[in-house]
């Protein structure tokens, strides 16, 4: 299947987004060794893609949510079919059709992405000054010059860590500027997708099955370490659609989770440990309002023991002398 209409789209969110940025007047020649026109013009490929699938990375925490609930269901679906893995799958399709829930959703928004991706790296992998097919995919021959000499500090955004001496010739680049930079970014692309899944389980809590617990740790870990590698293939464009889009997406899960919190049981967020048996969490001191939001928490002073309580004497009784003098002697 030919995937050019991929290229064409994201050529003209690219275009689009540089022509908006002329309009304005970024300037375009570089500014400390960068031409920001085509930078902002990659910022806001992620910008178009994060808003159009915004509603999509809704559904897909309320999914979660709806999964996270039912997993008490699926434990006991699990013991009552143990062994009898096809009964079990049929029962939990069932349950999540009645329940509206879809397993599949907490991956649609990663999936969607990837021909986005994919698409801006083709793209930007043609930005060769010997290319002869300068107007493809909708570009001007000085739409396509212009973005093969952009640069980001001096650094060509068509270059990669792992450019060899002739392309980099092409390129008019200076080898280590070329891996410097992509050294750097490539580092920044790793420690914001750790970020990104570490922010998520976090807040919803490390799975009880197994498997899906293999399967969080391959997110946190796993990824971000197959990055050290995969980035040196990467083009420096694509690098930085990579951050900004992990920048997004620590800012946008972060409000998100926000409006649709995590669900709290008996044992804490999402399976968590709690310190108390109701399923709230710890309670937190409360915080009083101040100047630029420099909340405080309200000091909590320790109350006093009481002092104890000394009956009083009954009305009419005689009045009792515990400490007797010594008896007086008979003279």
């Amino acid at each position: 299947m030919s995937l050019d209409w991929i290229y064409y789209a994201i050529s003209w969110i690219l275009l689009t987004w540089h022509s908006a940025w002329d309009a304005i007047g970024v300037p375009v020649r570089t500014v400390l060794g960068t031409n920001w026109s085509w930078i902002l013009a990659i910022v806001f490929l992620v910008v178009t893609v994060r808003v159009i699938l915004f509603p999509v990375f809704v559904k897909q925490i309320k999914s979660q949510r709806a999964m996270q609930a039912l997993q008490p269901k699926v434990k006991e679906l699990q013991e009552k079919h143990k062994g009898d893995r096809e009964t079990l799958q049929k029962e939990m399709m069932e349950l999540y059709r009645k329940e509206k829930a879809n397993p599949l959703m907490g991956c649609l928004p990663m999936f969607l992405q990837i021909p986005v991706f994919l698409g801006l790296f083709h793209v930007l992998r043609r930005l060769d000054p010997a290319k002869d097919a300068k107007t493809l995919y909708g570009w001007t021959a000085e739409q396509f010059d212009s973005a093969s000499s952009a640069t980001i500090f001096t650094a060509p955004i068509a270059g990669k860590f792992g450019s060899t001496a002739d392309e980099l010739a092409r390129l008019g680049a200076s080898g280590t500027t070329v891996k410097v930079i992509a050294g750097i970014l490539v580092l920044v692309m790793m420690g914001t997708t750790y970020l990104t899944s570490r922010q998520m389980i976090l807040k919803t809590g490390w799975a009880e099955d197994p498997q899906q617990r293999m399967i969080q740790r391959l997110m946190l870990y796993g990824i971000p370490l197959s990055l050290l590698v995969s980035g040196s293939i990467f083009p420096i464009g694509v690098i930085i659609y990579w951050v900004t889009n992990n920048l997004f997406t620590l800012g946008q899960q972060q409000w998100v989770l926000r409006k649709f919190p995590p669900l709290v049981t008996n044992k804490g967020v999402a399976g968590n440990k709690a310190t108390t048996t109701t399923g709230r969490g710890p309670v937190q001191p409360a915080k009083t309002g101040g100047f630029l939001n420099r909340n405080k928490p309200v000091a909590q002073v320790p109350a006093k023991p009481a002092a104890p309580k000394v009956a009083g004497p009954k009305p009419g009784a005689k009045p009792a002398n515990p400490k007797k003098g010594p008896a007086k002697r008979q003279g």
